[in-house]
This record gives C-alpha cells, sequence and structure tokens, in this order.
C-alpha cells in the first residue's frame, strides 16, 4: 500500500528560478527520488546551465537547463511553447522565481513595487496557464498533475523589514493558491504552495552570512537546509501529496506558528 509513496519515478518537472537557492534545492530532491528530467529556468544562461550539468552528473535523471527571463509575458509564452515542444506532458511545476525589495515607506519607489510584483504573482499565474494544457495531459484521478507555488512566510505574518511589495505578493500567492485550487482540482491538478523561512540563498542574505544571528530567531534553532525544502517539495509533489489540496505549508522552523511572540523591532 505505501510502495513508493514519495517516489518521483518517471515524472516531468519544470523549476523556475531553479539554478540556484530554493528553486536549486528543490530540482536536486526530485532527481533524487526519480525524476526522469527536471527542467530548470533562470534569466542568467551560464548558471543556469551550470547546475543542470552538475545536478544531471549527480543524479539518474536529467537537468535540462531553458534560460529564459520569464518576468514577460514574451518569457512566459516562450517558455511554455519550449517545454511543450521537448514533451508530450508535464507532471509537475513550481513556481519558484521571484524577486525582493526593500525600501523606506515614505521612499520606496513604484520600480521596486511593479518588479515584485510582476514576477512574484503575474508571473505564477500566467505561467500556469499556458502550461495548462500540459499538466491537464499528465493529469488522472490516480496521478494528478501538481502545481507547486513558492510563497513565503512574509506572507502569512508580518516581517519586521519594510518589503511592502514583496509581502503583499507573497499573501497574494497564498490566496491566489487557493483561488487556483478550486478551479483545478476539476481537472485532476493539485495546487498547494510552500511557505519558507530562513535558508541559505542569495535572496535571503541575512540566512546566508549571518547563520548564527538568524537561528538565534527560531524557535527549531537553525535555518532551514537543503533537505528541508526538498523534503517538503517532494511530499507535495509526489503520491504522498495527493490529498493536500489548497494548502500552503510553512517549512521554517518554527518561526509563524511555534514563536512564542514578537519583542522589540525583530524576531526574538
Amino acid at each position: 500500500m505505501f510502495k513508493d509513496l514519495f517516489s518521483l519515478a518517471g515524472r516531468v518537472a519544470l523549476v523556475t528560478g531553479g539554478s540556484r537557492g530554493i528553486g536549486r534545492m528543490i530540482a536536486a530532491g526530485f532527481l533524487s527520488q526519480g525524476a526522469a528530467k527536471v527542467y530548470i529556468t533562470a534569466r542568467k544562461a551560464a548558471a543556469c546551465e551550470a547546475t543542470a550539468q552538475e545536478l544531471t552528473a549527480e543524479y539518474a535523471g536529467q537537468c535540462i537547463a531553458l534560460p529564459i527571463d520569464i518576468s514577460t509575458m514574451a518569457g512566459i509564452e516562450m517558455l511554455a511553447a519550449e517545454i511543450k515542444k521537448r514533451e508530450p506532458k508535464l507532471d509537475i511545476l513550481v513556481n519558484n522565481a521571484g524577486a525582493a525589495w526593500g525600501a523606506d515607506f515614505d521612499e520606496f519607489p513604484e520600480s521596486g513595487w511593479d518588479k515584485v510584483m510582476t514576477l512574484n504573482l503575474k508571473t505564477p499565474f500566467f505561467l500556469t496557464k499556458a502550461l495548462a494544457p500540459s499538466l491537464r495531459a499528465a493529469a488522472t484521478p490516480e496521478k494528478p498533475a501538481k502545481v507547486i507555488n513558492i510563497a513565503s512566510i512574509d506572507g502569512i505574518f508580518v516581517n519586521p523589514l519594510e518589503t511592502y511589495s514583496y509581502a503583499a505578493s507573497k499573501s497574494g500567492l497564498i490566496h491566489l493558491t487557493r483561488r487556483m485550487a478550486v478551479r483545478l482540482i476539476k481537472d485532476h491538478i493539485v495546487v498547494s504552495a510552500i511557505a519558507p523561512g530562513p535558508f541559505k540563498s542569495d535572496m535571503n542574505k541575512a540566512a546566508r552570512d549571518n547563520e548564527g544571528e538568524v537561528s538565534t530567531r527560531v524557535p527549531a534553532g537553525r535555518i532551514g537546509t537543503d533537505e528541508d525544502m526538498a523534503g517538503a517539495a517532494i511530499y507535495l509533489a509526489s503520491r504522498a501529496g495527493d490529498y493536500v489540496v489548497g494548502t500552503t505549508i510553512a517549512v521554517d522552523g518554527g518561526i509563524v506558528y511555534a514563536n512564542p511572540g514578537i519583542k522589540g523591532d525583530g524576531w526574538d
């Protein structure tokens, strides 16, 4: 009954923003559980290609670089067309590509609003829409296709940092996950989300460069590891997560739901 519960054998996945950070963790996790092909996107071709080569060398499956900027509708359509040209179906889509912007309230620029809202909220919706035919082709009642949106705990609670568009976009993505789940479950496509806490990445430089300090603010006493992020994504992508519909899972060491409270101007 429980054989291969977390297996991704033979499945084809696409992870946006997959060349580094959380996207790379997820791509590696999928390959570790037998995914046949994991496509990764990134704006920078060299980094995307390098990651694809490294992961292909490490695992039995194939990691394939598609260096495309998906912050525009043209880029979204280009990526969807490339997947459709290469694959008859797509089992898993991970909407991970994102951006952040921090600035004082009185100085916050329109460019910082539009860039973040576009990539973090608009792109996941329209990319999922563009790839819906490929996801539907893979989906069956017994083996649904999966869409996993990467949100943030900043969309659940208020971070002391002044990242207005980032917080709004991630909160919006959490609710968008629920709205998309309502529609797409009818097509046997399961939509869910992960809200990461502190993980080492270029976006979370505090966790990357000041691990000891950040760890003191996490109830679990440490920042997230590659295995923590990969494990959550594997769970949602595999048979184990087939009945988890519209949910956002906080993978944060307890910051949101096991924290005694916020004191002063930060996490204590």
